[in-house]
C-alpha cells in the first residue's frame, strides 16, 4: 500500500523539488509565482498514469504560459521530464516527441523574436533541450519495449500452459476410454457366459463372475491411480507397460478367443510413452475384437528393434463391416490409437477387408 502511494506521489514531488532548484541554479529569483509553477506541474502528476497524453499537454500549457508571462526563467522541456517519460513509458512516444519538438520550437521563436536573443544564445540553449528530450524518449521507450516483452513472455508462457493442460486433458480421455472400453467388453462378455450357463453349469458361471470381477477390480485400480495423478502433484502413477500386455491377452483368453502371443526382441528396452503406447495399442484392438469383430482366432505380435516398436494385432472375425455404433469406423477407439502413434512420430495402418488387423510401427525416442 504504502509503495502503490510513493509511486503515484513521489514523481509530483521530485518535480516540485526539481523546478525549484533548477531555478535557483540559473540565478533567478525563486517567488510565489515559481512556487506555484512548481506546484502545479507536480500535482498534474498524480493522474499521469491514467491521463498520460493529458497531463503532458496540461503541464506544457502551465509552462508556456508562466514563461509567457515573465514569471519563469528555467528550461522549455526539464519541467516536464516526467510527464514526458510516463508517455513515453505508455506507448506515446509520438506524442511526447511532439510536444517537445513543439515547446522546443516556441522556445526557440519566443528567445530569439520577442526576447530579442542571440540566435547562437538561442540555438545553444535548444541544443541541450533537444539532447535531454532525445534522453528522456529513449528512456521512457526502453521501458515500454520492455514492459511488451514481458507482456509477450506471460502470453506465451499462459499458451504453453494452456497447451500442456489440452494435452494432458487429451492423453486423460485416451486413458479413461482404453480403461473403461476394455473393462466393459471383457466384463460383457463374462457376464453373457454367467447368464447361459446359470441353469445348467453353476461352476462355470462361478468361473465367469470371479473373472469378471478380477477385470473389474483392475480397472478400478487404474482408475484410482489416474484420479490420484489428478488429485495430487508430484511423481505421476505408474503407467501401463509391455509387462501388463500378457495380462491383457489373458483376460481375452479368458472370453473365449484363441490368443496367440508372440514376442521378438528385449522388452526391457522399451520404456516411457513408447510403451505405454504400445500396451494401450494391444488393449484396444483386443477390445475392438471382442466387442464387434466375432473373432475365434487374435494374433498379437510384437517387434521390439533399437529403432522402433512394431505392435500387429489381426482376428479372423468379421474385418470393418462397421458396427452399428460406428467405433469401428472411426470412433473414440481407433481415433486414440492413431493421436497415440502420430504424437510419438509413428504410423498406423487398419485393415478391415477379411478379419480386422492393426499394425503400428512407434520409434523409439533419440
Amino acid at each position: 500500500m504504502i509503495s502503490a502511494v510513493l509511486a503515484v506521489v513521489l514523481p509530483g514531488v521530485l518535480t516540485t523539488i526539481a523546478v525549484l532548484t533548477g531555478t535557483a541554479a540559473v540565478g533567478a529569483p525563486i517567488g510565489w509565482p515559481v512556487v506555484t509553477m512548481a506546484l502545479l506541474l507536480g500535482g498534474l502528476l498524480v493522474a499521469r498514469r491514467r491521463r498520460p497524453v493529458g497531463v503532458l499537454l496540461a503541464s506544457a500549457l502551465v509552462l508556456v504560459a508562466f514563461q509567457g508571462a515573465g514569471l519563469f526563467e528555467g528550461g522549455w522541456v526539464w519541467p516536464l521530464t516526467a510527464a514526458a517519460y510516463t508517455v513515453a513509458a505508455a506507448g506515446r512516444t509520438r506524442w511526447a516527441a511532439g510536444v517537445g519538438v513543439f515547446l522546443l520550437l516556441y522556445a526557440l521563436t519566443w528567445d530569439w523574436a520577442v526576447a530579442g536573443g542571440s540566435p547562437a544564445r538561442a540555438l545553444a540553449s535548444g541544443g541541450a533541450e533537444v539532447l535531454w528530450l532525445a534522453l528522456v524518449l529513449a528512456v521512457g521507450n526502453a521501458r515500454h519495449l520492455q514492459a511488451r516483452w514481458r507482456a509477450q513472455l506471460e502470453q506465451a508462457r499462459e499458451a504453453d500452459a494452456r497447451r500442456r493442460l489440452a494435452e494432458q486433458r487429451l492423453e486423460i480421455s485416451r486413458e479413461l476410454h482404453d480403461i473403461i472400453a476394455h473393462t466393459l467388453a471383457v466384463v460383457g462378455v463374462h457376464l453373457n457366459v454367467a447368464a447361459d450357463a446359470l441353469d445348467d453349469s453353476p461352476e462355470e458361471t462361478r468361473a465367469a463372475l470371479r473373472t469378471a470381477m478380477d477385470v473389474r477390480g483392475k480397472a478400478m485400480a487404474d482408475l484410482r491411480s489416474l484420479i490420484g495423478v489428478l488429485r495430487i502433484d508430484g511423481d505421476a502413477a505408474p503407467q501401463p507397460d509391455l509387462g501388463g500386455i500378457a495380462d491383457l491377452v489373458s483376460a481375452a483368453r479368458a472370453t473365449g478367443l484363441k490368443v496367440e502371443l508372440h514376442e521378438e526382441g528385449d522388452a526391457a528396452t522399451v520404456t516411457g510413452p513408447q510403451a505405454v503406447a504400445a500396451h494401450r495399442l494391444v488393449q484396444e484392438a483386443l477390445t475392438n475384437t471382442i466387442k464387434h469383430a466375432d473373432a475365434t482366432r487374435v494374433s498379437v505380435r510384437l517387434r521390439y528393434a533399437s529403432d522402433a516398436v512394431t505392435v500387429e494385432v489381426a482376428d479372423d472375425g468379421r474385418g470393418a463391416t462397421a458396427p452399428a455404433d460406428g467405433v469401428l469406423a472411426g470412433g473414440h477407439g481407433l481415433t486414440g490409437m492413431r493421436e497415440r502413434v502420430t504424437t510419438l512420430g509413428g504410423t498406423l495402418s487398419i485393415e478391415g477387408s477379411e478379419g480386422f488387423a492393426v499394425r503400428a510401427i512407434i520409434p523409439m525416442a533419440t
